[in-house]
């Protein structure tokens, strides 16, 4: 998982990749918690987590570029 510093300085792109990415690891994640096969159920809410940052870092830069 990235940090915000790190986040914020992806282009467009490359946060739309690192969503589609998490977003995949999540839906691994949740296959697994309903097999029964994954004990650290924690990682779940970190994949969320980090999915709701590089949004609000999508949501800040839409928000710099109306400005000018």
């Amino acid at each position: 998982m990235k940090t915000m510093k790190e986040l914020r300085e992806l282009n467009e792109e490359q946060l739309q990749k690192e969503i589609i990415d998490l977003r995949k690891t999540q839906f691994q994640h949740r296959m697994s918690k309903a097999a029964g096969a994954l004990d650290k159920t924690h990682v779940i809410r970190k994949v969320r987590r980090a999915i709701a940052r590089i949004k609000t870092v999508k949501t800040e830069k839409a928000g710099q570029h109306g400005d000018k």
